[in-house]
């Protein structure tokens, strides 16, 4: 499990380089016309909000990537508890998928909706293991025959659901060809979405190589800048939040973005003027980590070292042991420039959206215009001093670990993986936080500031 572990997250340092040459160059990206179908891309963004006054939504839905309330995301788990039964439930769930000339449309779906449940709910590793590799072909030939959208969404999270559950450096090689091929052929805009999410996932998970990772990346911001059409899903929001999203969690195994900066910088900006919010927020999120991952900590080797004005920033308090900060490289040109277009979003008032939508952009994007102002402030960071200490309350998004604790969310790298993950767990996060050795490692608690990679 080590070596899995390893080849999945560590490696050595990852450097940063230009994405290679297109066959075609992105289209310059507009201003998304309104989709055709955005409800679920504005639900996501009216969750980002964190809202107390948000309802709980539906985590156990087996065919969705997303997640509902932040509340839920952040402090619960909702899962159903199973008994010791599921143990014998997925060993016949799993012989069934193997015997598939024996099945039907119905059954497959049933079976893949079991098999999902139950390593959503539960840490199945031992139950799996040996198995990856028969598992991977059944979930492809669902994948690659698209008998139905919902069989073949099922698939998909199942997938996602093993290489989580059970890495292998194999995993990535085998799904990568066929997962581009759904995302560019299907004609189901969920099921490119799904495909989307799971190529994510198995391209962080699943053995990719650092060359593997970075193409990736170019292909996701394909996606982006092109709303959509790249692959045949013409201004069709959800799929351009998905390669955002997807984008974004990858960038955080980088730890250089200064060559991949400027062009990803340009088409988020862009897409900061889209009609839809989870795209406008998606993209935001992404500026955000751009300028925290463009600072590292100031050492003693650069004493000698001349920087321009504003390239050193100091924490705000002064707090013993925390370094100044040194800009590495410009995010992107005119920064003044998006930050008038930040402020305007996080004061936003308008007719077309409604009230939890335009809550859910001011609250996000004055998030954001604070971070791209102060690359030291990360999500939820607050200004007000506290009468106790007399200090700022800094970020106050944190996650409850069930009795281990508490960890403070106060990097946006810290958000996008915890945000991938829960994704793919949806209710099921706490659960394989604290069973999952890979899930506990792409988010160690407590978690370095600078954290990006695990070395073995």
């Amino acid at each position: 499990m080590h070596d899995l572990r390893r080849q999945a997250l560590e490696s050595g340092k990852t450097v940063s380089r230009k994405a290679r040459s297109k066959q075609a160059s992105p289209t310059s990206s507009r201003p998304s016309s309104q989709p055709p179908s955005r409800a679920a891309s504005r639900s996501r963004a009216v969750s980002r909000a964190g809202s107390e006054e948000d309802e709980a939504g539906n985590l156990s839905d087996e065919t969705s990537f997303s997640t509902n309330s932040i509340d839920e995301l952040l402090n619960g788990d909702a899962s159903d508890p199973l008994t010791d039964a599921w143990r014998a439930d997925l060993a016949d769930r799993i012989q069934e998928l193997f015997d598939r000339k024996r099945s039907s449309v119905q059954g497959r779906e049933k079976c893949l909706a079991t098999y999902g449940r139950i390593l959503t709910a539960q840490y199945a590793g031992e139950d799996i293991r040996g198995k990856e590799a028969e598992l991977v072909l059944a979930f492809l030939k669902s994948i690659k025959a698209e008998t139905s959208e919902r069989e073949t969404i099922l698939a998909i999270k199942a997938l996602a659901m093993t290489v989580v559950t059970s890495p292998s450096d194999r995993i990535y090689e085998a799904v990568c060809g066929p997962l581009k091929r759904v995302i560019s052929d299907s004609i189901s805009v969920p099921t490119k979405v799904a495909a989307v999410h799971c190529l994510g996932t198995c391209t962080f998970f699943g053995g990719a190589s650092d060359d593997e990772i970075l193409d990736n990346m170019a292909y996701l911001l394909e996606i982006v800048a092109s709303d959509g059409s790249f692959i045949d899903a013409q201004d069709e929001a959800d799929p351009v939040v998905a390669a955002l999203e997807e984008w974004g969690s990858l960038s955080t195994l980088i730890d250089d973005l200064a060559d991949e900066s400027e062009d990803a910088a340009e088409y988020f900006v862009d897409q900061l003027s889209s009609s839809d919010p989870g795209v406008q927020i998606a993209a935001g999120e992404n500026i955000a980590l751009l300028y925290e991952k463009s600072y590292r900590p100031l050492t003693e080797d650069d004493s000698g070292t001349e920087f321009g004005g504003g390239d050193i920033i100091a924490d705000p308090d002064d707090v013993p042991g925390v370094p100044k900060l040194v800009k590495n490289y410009d995010v992107y040109r005119r920064t003044d420039v998006l930050k008038d277009t930040l402020s305007d979003l996080a004061s936003l008032n308008t007719r077309r959206l409604s009230k939890k939508e335009q809550k859910a952009i001011r609250t996000n994007f004055a998030d954001i215009l604070d971070s791209v102002e102060y690359p030291t402030h990360g999500p939820r960071y607050q200004n007000a001093i506290s009468q106790d200490t007399g200090k700022r309350y800094g970020s106050r998004m944190t996650v409850r670990i069930h009795k281990e604790g508490v960890m403070k969310i106060d990097k946006w790298w810290k958000l996008h993986r915890l945000q991938a993950l829960r994704r793919v767990l949806q209710s099921g996060f706490v659960k394989h936080y604290e069973a999952n050795p890979i899930v506990f490692e792409s988010l160690p608690y407590p978690a370095p500031s600078n954290y990006v990679h695990i070395a073995g």
